[in-house]
């Protein structure tokens, strides 16, 4: 493929250097995808949008992000900022007519990210969210299986994402104690991709009854360990649920679990058997049916390998593994194939917005004690 599309990123942090690798390596991986041109980067910081230029590439540096969204030659845009510039910068960007691949989570509130759904439906522009997750070869093995039955239908489902990486109450406030810049605490920074997941493998929650905590209400202040913040979002979140085809569940999520650094675990209960997997032992999911004698059942792990869609593009021997930046370099590779082949990506903004419509659920769940449904918030 002689294809060729601009691109440009806006943010030069984790995510920001995760999307960069992802565009410059994607066509090395996928042959079959248009090459990207990288065209611009932009962060607020000059100096880090200099060595961004260095490390991967790109044409030039940009401090306005409105730069990118002005310049002809760039038919996608990354925008992997925090929360509260999700919205404008998105809007801003399909209204140009470019192609829009955002972090999550999608916005701060539900009316942003309606707002960012009905920029979508108006606009030529493909959209895609970054669960790279869900891009894992063997959520897609996990997801087939569901689908064909091997586990039966679907009657139960327990899931988590725990991390620590705000476990410690002399951490500095930040950014993520406040709701103006975060939105939702680790709702909107874990679970979202939880529900995510569970979304594509089970189907969509129709309703949630949760309950919210704030471990640590306040926190040091930066540069004055005397003066203290307040944490305006939640650290721990959890919360019943009751899928569109009446399966149940159990989800929870918490920012301050210590000895959790990735852990987006599930399982996924059957009339027939059982799906396991957690996000920490990556390239393992389990299964148990009970098939064989009693004496020896048991869940069987499998391996992710070449049997598996993408695995064989990095790896060509199984068990090998793949980890966090090949997800992101298949998730560049299908919002590529989406762009050239005209079939919507996923999750697409409108897929993304009913997501922010569960995990806000559980939020207002959390605020009233009652039972809250999902849907009707459509855009």
């Amino acid at each position: 493929m002689n294809e060729r599309i601009g691109v440009g990123v806006i943010g030069t942090g984790f995510m920001g250097r995760c999307h960069a690798q992802a565009w410059r390596n994607v066509r090395a991986v996928f042959d079959d995808v248009p090459t990207p041109d990288l065209v611009a980067i932009c962060d607020s910081d000059s100096a880090a949008g200099q060595a961004a230029v260095a490390s991967y590439g790109f044409a030039r540096a940009e401090t306005d992000w409105r730069r990118l969204i002005d310049d002809r030659a760039i038919g996608a845009i990354s925008i992997t900022t925090p929360n509260a510039l999700h919205a404008e910068m998105a809007i801003a960007a399909l209204q140009a007519g470019k192609h829009v691949w955002c972090e999550k989570p999608m916005a701060l509130t539900l009316d942003q990210a309606r707002a960012m759904g009905n920029a979508a439906a108006a606009a030529p522009g493909h959209t895609l969210l970054g669960y790279n997750y869900g891009r894992n070869p063997l959520i897609g093995t996990a997801r087939r299986l569901i689908k064909a039955g091997e586990i039966g239908r679907v009657v139960h489902v327990r899931g988590c994402f725990d991390e620590d990486y705000m476990a410690s109450a002399a951490l500095p406030w930040s950014w993520r104690c406040r709701a103006a810049d975060a939105g939702l605490g680790a709702l909107g920074d874990l679970a979202c991709h939880l529900v995510a997941t569970l979304h594509a493998l089970v189907g969509p929650i129709a309703r949630v009854r949760g309950d919210m905590e704030t471990v640590h209400r306040l926190r040091p202040m930066p540069g004055d360990p005397s003066a203290n913040g307040a944490v305006e979002n939640e650290d721990v979140g959890q919360a019943l649920v009751r899928f569109a085809n009446d399966a149940t569940g159990v989800l929870a999520t918490s920012r301050v679990a210590w000895g959790r650094k990735n852990h987006l675990a599930w399982e996924v209960h059957g009339t027939r058997g059982t799906l396991a997997f957690d996000q920490e032992r990556m390239n393992e999911l389990r299964l148990f049916t009970p098939d064989g004698p009693a004496e020896t059942q048991g869940f069987r792990t499998i391996l992710m390998g070449t049997a598996h869609p993408s695995f064989a593009r990095f790896v060509p021997a199984t068990g090998h593994g793949l980890g966090f930046n090949e997800l992101k370099v298949i998730e560049a590779a299908e919002f590529l194939h989406a762009i050239v082949g005209g079939s919507p990506a996923s999750p697409s903004f409108a897929e993304g917005f009913v997501v922010e419509q569960v995990i806000h659920a559980i939020a207002a769940s959390a605020a009233t004690g009652e039972w809250t449904a999902t849907a009707g918030e459509g855009h």
